[in-house]
């Protein structure tokens, strides 16, 4: 039986108070009970934090509940220092939806990531700013006046991006962000995770990914944290990862190196 305490993420010393601050959190859907079970969880300024665990584990709902979509049962979450209210609007927090298409809703591009701005009032010229700014950064600024289904998956996934990026929230929540991605557009998305400023956390079945992004990693099964610690030392463990329905990634496999002639 592996303890919860066997790995523990690198101390790194913040100056601020923990941008997320989760404790004791319980949910329950009316035909599902327990799908989260007593999580606490603390996110400090510029962590990146990786969350895996098999479908079902409560990732999606966990997202859900930080963000105030859902509401708990039981437990506090807590927004730089705030607590989250469900069912009230919180620009300090942006959940990227694993289906682009659930996020995408106006004629343009540029509508769609000036549609954040323009609700929280701010003047038009404010909006203009961030939106170039938000799709400059993901690459996006060629397509500001198409329609966004009209984008292939990679390019809507770089737009809802960008319509998150406009609010310019403290915490970053991503959800499957590379399902469905080709190669080149998997890659300019861990380029931009990378380079990313803000704080996040990323759910993803791509291991690869997570190894490449994050500093930290979170398995989570049947609604619980397993284990909380450092990517490749809980990826490395065979019998861990096995467990709990994952497979060690393919760049952790060692590979014989031939002999020379």
């Amino acid at each position: 039986m592996i303890r919860k305490e066997t790995f523990q993420p690198e101390m790194t010393i913040h100056n601020f108070e923990p941008v997320l601050s989760v404790s004791g959190l319980c949910f329950s859907y009316p035909d599902k009970p327990a799908v989260l079970n007593n999580i606490s969880l603390e996110v400090t300024a510029g962590e990146k934090v990786g969350i895996i665990g098999p479908n079902g584990a409560g990732k999606t709902t966990f997202f859900l509940a930080i963000s105030g979509v859902l509401k708990p049962t039981s437990g506090v979450i807590r927004l730089m220092d705030k607590p989250v209210i469900s069912g009230k609007f919180n620009p300090e927090v942006a959940l990227v939806f694993q289906n682009p298409d659930d996020q995408l809703f106006c004629p343009s591009v540029y509508d769609d990531v000036a549609f954040g701005p323009q609700n929280i009032g701010l003047p038009k010229k404010e909006v203009e700013a961030r939106v170039s700014q938000a799709l400059s950064t993901v690459g996006g600024k060629q397509f500001a006046d198409r329609p966004a289904h009209h984008l292939s998956e990679g390019e809507k996934r770089l737009v809802t991006i960008a319509g998150v990026l406009a609010m310019r929230p403290k915490l970053v929540i991503y959800d499957e962000p590379s399902a469905n991605l080709d190669i080149r557009s998997r890659r300019r998305l861990i380029r931009l995770l990378q380079s990313s400023p803000e704080t996040i956390l990323v759910a993803s079945h791509d291991l690869e990914l997570i190894l490449e992004v994050c500093d930290r990693l979170v398995l989570m099964n049947r609604g619980a944290i397993i284990v909380d610690g450092k990517p490749k030392e809980i990826m490395n463990n065979i019998q861990l990862m096995e467990a709990h329905g994952q497979e060690r990634p393919h760049s952790l496999i060692p590979h014989p190196i031939p002999h020379e002639l």
